[in-house]
């Protein structure tokens, strides 16, 4: 297969673009350092900015297939610039990636974004599934209108697959790596009371589910990326500290985490207890299912 990926030097990325390589796929990466990008991964990469106009059609003419993962990080302090940075490079990231699809020649056949399962907004301890409706927050309505400018490449014939992430478990990237040195340090614990639920999934499986997304033609519309058993906070907090073989009790209060992140908080102190039941039932066999086995191997790797 020859996949071209937007977002390849984020954590996602960097390990996707690796499995592609050992499967024998050939693989070119769209980003704003191309130079940078190439070193860093070894591939062929295109110069593109995704908020500066269309991606480039003779870096997707010819492609079988489109990974999008390309946004501005969500984990920072928001304020008015920094969430219309998040908004913009998704939504109009992703309808400039689509332009590109639009004047490509032949055209990809398939288009695998990125979005999150902060499209479900704070459900408590509600299940959602994939057919549960949005939420009305701002990231909720971040990813809504991410999904909205992928979907449009089905207009296209291009078939559409959204992943919508969880919190990646992998030491060298994302939440758990922020987590690890409080942790580490034995001043770990849970956060505002802990009652929160976390959709985590380890790296493996969600550079396995993109896979999927790009291999199974069955494979359409939404897919929670989060493992089958979500767990509260306060016991993703015990399990990291079993792991690590540190206390984990130390309670983490609301208003530090809102002192910290601003408005973002609302990410760390809400939460979504989602199911991946749409990939279970194309029959994905998630590789590490168990909380404490995943995070023992997302420590070890």
């Amino acid at each position: 297969m020859n996949v071209a990926v937007t977002g390849a030097t984020g954590l996602i990325g960097q390990r996707l673009v690796a499995a592609l390589k050992d499967r024998g796929d050939e693989v070119t990466v769209l980003s704003r350092n191309a130079e940078k990008a190439t070193a860093a991964l070894g591939v062929p990469a295109v110069a593109w900015d995704a908020l500066a106009g269309p991606a480039p059609a003779e870096a997707l003419a010819g492609r079988d297939a489109v990974v999008h993962l390309a946004g501005e990080p969500v984990a920072q302090r928001w304020n008015d610039q920094r969430k219309q940075a998040i908004l913009a490079s998704r939504e109009t990231g992703t309808r400039n990636l689509v332009a590109g699809l639009r004047a490509a020649d032949p055209r990809p056949a398939t288009l695998v974004a990125a979005s999150g399962v902060g499209f479900y907004g704070n459900r408590g301890d509600e299940l959602v599934d994939e057919s549960s409706p949005a939420g009305d927050d701002f990231l909720a309505g971040v990813c809504v209108r991410w999904e909205r400018e992928a979907q449009a490449a089905a207009e296209l014939g291009v078939r559409v697959v959204h992943i919508r992430t969880g919190v990646v478990l992998d030491k060298s990237g994302g939440a758990l790596k922020t987590m690890l040195p409080p942790f580490k340090a034995g001043v770990g614990g849970p956060v505002a009371g802990g009652r929160q639920y976390m959709p985590w999934i380890h790296l493996d499986d969600i550079v396995a589910l993109y896979l999927a997304g790009l291999d199974d033609a069955a494979w359409r519309g939404a897919y929670n990326g989060s493992a089958p058993e979500p767990v509260t906070n306060k016991a993703f907090s015990k399990a990291l500290g079993k792991a690590l073989h540190r206390p984990s009790f130390a309670p983490v209060p609301a208003f530090a985490v809102q002192l910290l992140y601003g408005e973002m908080s609302e990410v760390v102190t809400g939460g979504q207890r989602a199911v991946p039941s749409r990939a279970l039932a194309h029959g994905y066999r998630f590789r590490h299912p168990d909380l404490d086995e995943a995070l023992t191997s997302a420590l070890r790797a």
